[in-house]
């Protein structure tokens, strides 16, 4: 699944459209560089998020095409 669809799916951002605006520009980090929307997310990865003064870093758990609101948070595990 590509990074801005599951930015969306599990709601850390509201938006795939914002979610590909980050990833313009460089917003988003995953394993240690800067990757583009097009980038295929892997359980395991450890994803960092820019949102303005406030990162935050979280651990991809699973990836389901479709997750309502109680399930969205199960995707990942947030580390610092």
């Amino acid at each position: 699944m590509r990074i801005d669809k599951f930015l969306k799916n599990a709601r850390i951002i509201k938006r795939r459209t914002v979610a590909n605006e980050a990833c313009d520009n460089d917003r988003i980090i995953v394993n240690g560089r800067v990757v583009k929307a097009s980038y295929n997310v892997k359980v395991g990865d450890v994803v960092e998020v820019a949102f303005g003064t406030r990162n935050l870093k979280f651990r991809v758990l699973s990836i389901n095409e479709h997750a309502n609101k109680e399930t969205a948070c199960e995707q990942y595990e947030i580390i610092e």
